[in-house]
């Protein structure tokens, strides 16, 4: 039988729940004392041979439905009718029955069936050869408890595994939690590699191509020159062998196809592209870019590109289906500000984990911008200001 973990994001489960062998163990020490009390209420009244018979049968069956339930359960049911048949008084017998029932039904053994034995068994007796002191009323009570304890029984196994499913609900939904944040942080970790290889890889090879050239045109007497020149192209040559050591560590484990891999890096160029990926799939996007050419660095513009990416995403995830792309120069800043109205769209019924929202902070923070996410009457709003050379926004 299998048995419960205490949960560590909840309350902890029951010391039944978590050994169900201490409940069983504790109904057959109860019925065991019921059946040596019997054993001596009989010595002492000197009851005769078939009476101490009946007994000891009813605590074979105790005995019986540890390993076999339901010919336990017959066996000392059937004890009951026959205390009855020889004349005494079963009630004893009766609750070594009622206990075994309960047994058995918290094991999963059908309430329904055990009930229909035990009562059986019982009316049978009652109708024939005898009944229980007190007369009927005593009769229907121990009829009503055998009901009882087929039914406490089953409602604590319903009970115990539905503790067992939430628990197992609960370490599913961590491990997934867990995989989310992991493949979030692979997917942001493979975006930067590919940043470092376009942008700052492009930039240090075009570094040395100018050292270069400066390096030709300088005159014949400059060697001093000539000399910082050559340490300034082996120190952009250590560059690119730095960045590339980087990017294999950046790219462990890195399962990407050659496609995705070679998807070339996303540019303020490519937001009229996003905007249309979006509005494909049903996402009314209301865009408003301005932004001179060559005003903003390759490595804003990426952070730029992803931003408006992201909000676009929790938009068409979350919200009414319409959303405002504002992205302009003012002020000598590059501003980003996407807004959508919050709706409970068919494609938001995950409520998500948030770390996309973290992510867009962590990478604005590292082009030196400034980030606003707020929320306010029912309209969802994400404002980044940068400087387009990657200054500090303050």
């Amino acid at each position: 039988m299998a048995k419960a973990q205490s949960s560590q994001d909840g309350p902890a489960a029951p010391l039944w729940v978590r050994h169900p062998e201490v409940l069983h163990r504790a109904v057959y020490s109860v019925a065991g004392l019921v059946f040596t009390g019997q054993i001596v209420a009989a010595t002492v009244r000197g009851a005769d041979w078939p009476t101490a018979l009946s007994v000891l049968l009813a605590g074979c069956g105790v005995a019986l439905s540890w390993w076999k339930p339901w010919a336990g359960l017959v066996v000392t049911s059937a004890a009951s009718f026959a205390v009855t048949a020889v004349g005494d008084d079963p009630l004893s017998v009766w609750m070594m029955a009622v206990l075994v029932l309960f047994s058995a039904t918290l094991r999963g053994k059908q309430p329904l069936v055990g009930t229909g034995i035990v009562a059986a068994f019982f009316l049978g007796a009652f109708m024939t050869v005898g009944g229980f002191r007190g007369g009927a009323v005593v009769g229907a009570a121990a009829f009503f408890s055998a009901m009882a304890g087929g039914a406490t029984g089953a409602a604590l196994r319903i009970h115990r595994e539905h503790w067992w499913t939430l628990e197992e609900r609960a370490e599913i939904a961590i491990a997934t939690r867990e995989i989310e944040a992991t493949r979030r942080v692979t997917e942001e970790r493979l975006r930067i590699a590919r940043d470092l290889h376009d942008v700052i890889g492009h930039q240090v090879a075009m570094l040395s191509v100018h050292l270069g050239a400066a390096e030709i045109g300088l005159p014949e007497d400059a060697e001093s020159s000539r000399q910082a020149l050559v340490s300034a192209r082996s120190s952009a040559r250590t560059v690119v062998v730095e960045t590339q050591r980087i990017l294999a560590l950046l790219r462990l484990g890195d399962d990407v196809s050659g496609d995705e891999a070679l998807r070339p890096t996303p540019a303020l160029s490519g937001l009229e592209g996003l905007i249309a990926s979006f509005e494909s799939i049903g996402l009314d996007v209301r865009p408003s870019i301005d932004i001179p050419a060559g005003f903003v660095e390759p490595s804003v513009g990426v952070t730029v590109y992803r931003v408006v990416q992201e909000a676009l995403t929790n938009a068409y995830r979350h919200g009414e289906g319409t959303a405002t792309v504002d992205v302009r120069e003012h002020g000598g800043r590059i501003r980003v500000t996407v807004e959508n109205r919050v709706g409970h769209s068919p494609h938001g019924s995950d409520p998500g984990s948030g770390l996309g929202l973290v992510g867009m902070r962590e990478r604005v923070e590292s082009s030196n911008g400034r980030l606003t996410i707020d929320s306010h009457d029912g309209r969802f709003r994400v404002h980044a200001e940068f400087s387009p050379l990657g200054e500090v926004v303050r």
